[in-house]
Parts: C-alpha cells; structure tokens; sequence
C-alpha cells in the first residue's frame, strides 16, 4: 500500500515520455513565425508610406517647374507671380503639397540655367546683363527636398530627406 500524503509518481516509461515530449512547442514556434510576419508586414507598410511621400516631392518638383515655365520675364496677365521668382515658387511649392507633405519639411531651390540645348536660345547667355535669367528659351530648375521621418519606431528615428528635381524650358 501506498502512504497517501506522497504525490502519484509516474511510471519510468512515462516520464521519459512526458520529458521528450514537445508539447507546447508549437505554440513557440507560431509565436517567432507571426512575429517576424508582422514586423517583415510593418516594414512594407513603412516603406510604402515613404514611397507615398516621395511621389507627393516629385509632383511639386513638376508642378513648380511647369508653374515657372509660364512666367518667364515676358509673361503678362497671368494671376500670381508674374514674372515668377524663387520666393514665388516656394510658396507655390507649400500650398500644392496639400495633403501629403508637411510644409514645414520642405525646401524649395530655384534656379535659372542657360538653355542646354544650341536649338533653343536663350538670350541671357548671349549677353547676360541685358535680359533677366529667366528670359524665354531659358531653363528653370526646381529642387524639393522633403525632411521625412518613419511612422514606425522599428525603423530608424532620424529623419532622411527625399528630394526631387524637374527643369523645363520657360515658354513665356
């Protein structure tokens, strides 16, 4: 007979077996394959969203350039800027970002260029002191350049920027 204040042990064959057995192990398992799903899931939806931000840059670049490109030196009756300065096309820049981008994170640099092309004359580099650098057959180029951040904590917390540069040929 046994003493009834001493604990039920199994058999030998048994504990070997309760010991070897993986019970609980694929729990284990589940939880490291969903928690390197779930960041590989964050990671795409981050880089996603910084995608997202840099296609809003490079429309602003464009809009900007196409925007300066009609208001060249000799453009007349155009509503706002005309002829466009570089301040002009910050604040065109700030307010068609819209939704996207904040306006404090962006940097607008506007430049003038001689035309890069011998087809196209641009008659500031004929002679520079008599016409304005954004003469008609010109070049405006317009950088943005965006301070971005991620939106998650398990991506780097500094911020980078994404930037973008269109140039076009000013008509006006």
């Amino acid at each position: 007979m046994r003493d009834p204040q001493l604990p039920c042990l199994p058999k030998p064959q048994r504990l070997v077996r309760w010991v070897r057995s993986e019970r609980g192990a694929t729990l284990v398992e589940t939880g490291i394959a969903v928690m390197l799903l779930l960041i590989l899931l964050f990671g795409i939806v981050a880089f996603g969203h910084a995608l997202y931000t840099y296609h809003f840059v490079s429309h602003a670049a464009r809009e900007a350039t196409r925007w300066a490109s009609v208001r060249g030196a000799t453009c007349v009756g155009l509503a706002g800027g005309c002829p466009a300065a570089a301040s002009d096309v910050q604040t065109y820049v700030k307010n068609v970002s819209g939704l996207g981008l904040n306006p404090a994170q962006i940097t607008v640099n506007t430049t003038w260029l001689p035309s890069p092309s011998a087809d196209v004359l641009c008659p500031y580099t004929v002679s520079p002191g008599s016409y304005p650098e954004n003469s008609p057959g010109c070049v405006v180029q317009v950088q943005v350049v965006y301070s971005y951040n991620f939106i998650l904590p398990l991506l780097p917390t500094s911020s980078f920027n994404l930037q973008s540069t269109s140039q076009m040929v000013i008509s006006q």
